[in-house]
């Protein structure tokens, strides 16, 4: 089976989406994946095909700061950039990342079908929830209730001008205004991480956490006989920033940790900080540091987050934009760790301290990775799409 895989560059989807790609490597398929030029020897590096993903880059006419029409009027031009690629690698099914659309509507273009990959928790709109990225647990009894549909009310406005955006682009480059959506959706998360909703698609699929590390290097850590804390400032535009100069400067040995402890600061950047001898900062594999650490300190992106649960490490979520918000306060209602925001020094040492000094969340944080024994298999899935083509 050939395979394009289609996903941007930001790593909290360029890394599923190459993941995806190497499981689908080893079960004797042939993955493509289209990203950013910045991932492409990377995927090379690892044995993926690769190739650049055309029209990433904005136009005079987009405007960035209207997400729908970056998602949708950019994916439809998109789209069009890349159908000669996928006629030219022939292609027999093609899975697009939830937020590269073109993914879905040059799969529509040349009649393939094709897999929504979302990195993340399903985040689509359920009559049974309050609107995604609020943070808020579903609403409980007649005044709960009532609550999540006025909110629903409110944000229905958004999502319709969304959809509106989506019909425009298609029809802009030949398609009818409504598709047929993907055949499958592989919701890649934790079960631990899903909200139940009374109207769960059909076609979605949990297949849990994709993760992909862009180094082998083993991060030297300070030797001690104290807790590792590992700090793992966002990836995302939308973080927030200065976690990792502001852990540094309150996460002490001896003052805010108990002596002999040590914290280790994960960041795609390197070490361009002040490091002290107890720290260590720099690319180094999260999944080698998490099998070591004691406690986490990140974003809350669902990458890091996963990966923390998955080893049954505890976290201290301080949360930016995006789904950030959501997923740290899905975290805290799991009981896998602390939420802090805003940024502030005394909050983070005292989060720390708290985590580190509890066994419920270390236990929830275990119990939230074993519920990966739950999840389908995400190469099966794209097989039993494809046979249902035959």
């Amino acid at each position: 089976m050939r395979v394009a895989v289609v996903a941007g560059p930001d790593p909290g989807h360029a890394f599923p989406a190459l993941a995806l790609c190497v499981r689908l490597r080893a079960a004797g398929d042939s993955p493509i994946l289209l990203t950013g030029v910045e991932w492409l020897d990377t995927a090379r590096g690892v044995g993926v095909d690769a190739v650049e993903l055309a029209g990433l880059d904005a136009d005079d006419d987009d405007d960035d700061a209207d997400a729908g029409a970056k998602l949708h009027r950019r994916g439809a031009r998109m789209a069009v950039l890349n159908r000669p690629v996928l006629e030219r690698i022939a292609v027999d099914l093609v899975v697009s990342d939830v937020i590269t659309t073109c993914g879905g509507m040059v799969a529509e273009l040349l009649g393939l079908p094709w897999v929504e990959l979302s990195p993340h928790p399903l985040y689509r709109p359920s009559r049974g929830l309050p609107p995604l990225g609020s943070g808020l647990a579903p609403g409980v009894g007649l005044r709960g209730r009532a609550r999540d549909a006025v909110m629903r009310r409110l944000s229905a406005r958004s999502f319709r001008a969304g959809q509106r955006q989506h019909a425009t682009a298609r029809v802009g480059i030949g398609l009818p205004a409504t598709g047929p959506g993907p055949a499958r959706r592989l919701i890649a998360t934790l079960p631990a991480l899903e909200v139940e909703r009374p109207d769960w698609p059909a076609e979605a699929v949990v297949v849990g956490p994709l993760h992909f590390e862009p180094t082998d290097t083993v991060l030297d850590v300070p030797p001690g006989d104290g807790p590792l804390v590992v700090v793992a400032p966002s990836t995302a535009t939308t973080g927030t920033r200065g976690l990792a100069e502001v852990a540094l400067d309150v996460l002490q040995p001896g003052v805010a940790l108990p002596p002999g402890a040590r914290v280790a600061v994960s960041r795609l950047g390197g070490a361009d900080v002040a490091v002290p001898p107890w720290a260590a900062v720099g690319l180094g594999r999260q999944d080698e540091l998490l099998s070591r650490a004691d406690v986490i300190v990140c974003g809350g992106g669902h990458g890091i987050v996963s990966k923390a649960l998955l080893a049954g490490v505890p976290l201290v979520t301080v949360p930016g934009g995006g789904d950030q918000w959501e997923i740290a306060n899905r975290v805290v209602r799991q009981g896998s760790g602390l939420l802090v925001r805003p940024l502030r020094g005394d909050a983070l040492a005292t989060a720390v301290a708290d985590v580190l000094a509890s066994p419920a969340c270390r236990a929830a944080a275990r119990a939230a990775g074993a519920s990966v024994s739950a999840v389908a298999d995400p190469v099966r899935v794209c097989h039993e799409v494809l046979a249902s083509r035959a």
